[in-house]
């Protein structure tokens, strides 16, 4: 029998779960990082073995299947996982995936939200996204934008998103990116699709903002990734506690 483990998908090769493998790794869970866009069909691990599951931003729209099959396929595992208790994480495209697939509607943004930035804490702010001023640092990359689904708890706004962040159940979106590390930050700026919307002069600024914007979005990213791994670990234990035991065999 397979060992549960957490999904990772991904839609762009410079979109990585970045600090998320940080948080898994340190909490010893096995994890599968694979890309379903072009697959209508896909092979992924069996549901029942998923203690988790990531969704990673991407360039594309949550909604774009026909150019992308497998963005539906993640509509309904993301949906599934989250009506099964497991926990989900879904960032900026991944958030929109989550949002659309329990019913929120997916929308273009007043303007795109590119660069560092603030979010500010709702009052009913949760341990998944634990905030300890009113405002925290993060990076924004977007232009689309989501509703809040019926049901879901909104956590953090923005003043050009309503919905930058929000709890369903057992799973998170969030549309800021916290995952992104150096080594990722400069993939980013070396990116042409990243990019494409900038000036030189914005590159240049971001590069120079981002170890000091950094240093505050690390302990906030970590606090996030560490309770989203912790609640992995603890479901990985249920899935494990409730496979049939092996019965023994005595020749005697």
């Amino acid at each position: 029998m397979s060992k549960p483990q957490v999904l990772i998908l991904t839609h762009a090769p410079w979109e990585r779960p970045g600090r998320i493998l940080d948080a898994l790794e340190t909490c010893g869970l096995e994890y599968t990082i694979t890309s379903i866009l072009k697959k209508p069909k896909a092979d992924l691990p069996d549901f029942k073995d998923l203690a988790g599951l990531v969704l990673m931003g991407g360039p594309m729209g949550a909604l774009d299947y026909d150019e992308y099959p497998g963005l539906k396929t993640e509509s309904k595992l993301a949906k599934a996982a989250i009506v099964a208790g497991k926990p989900v994480l879904g960032v900026c495209l991944g958030h929109q995936i989550m949002a659309t697939a329990l019913g929120g509607k997916l929308r273009p943004g007043k303007a795109p939200e590119i660069g560092f930035g603030t979010v500010q804490r709702l009052e009913n702010s949760h341990e998944f996204l634990p905030m300890w001023g009113k405002k925290a640092t993060v990076l924004h990359w977007h232009n689309d934008c989501v509703t809040l689904p019926a049901g879901a708890t909104p956590l953090a706004k923005s003043d050009l998103t309503k919905v930058q962040a929000f709890r369903f159940g057992s799973a998170l979106g969030m549309q800021f990116h916290l995952e992104v590390t150096p080594a990722l930050f400069d993939a980013w700026l070396s990116e042409k699709e990243m990019v494409k919307d900038l000036k030189k002069s914005d590159v240049a600024r971001l590069r120079e903002e981002y170890p000091e914007k950094d240093a505050l979005i690390k302990p906030f990213a970590s606090a996030v990734f560490e309770g989203f791994a912790a609640r992995c670990s603890t479901h990985a234990k249920t899935l494990e506690e409730a496979k049939p035991k092996e019965k023994k065999i005595v020749i005697s």
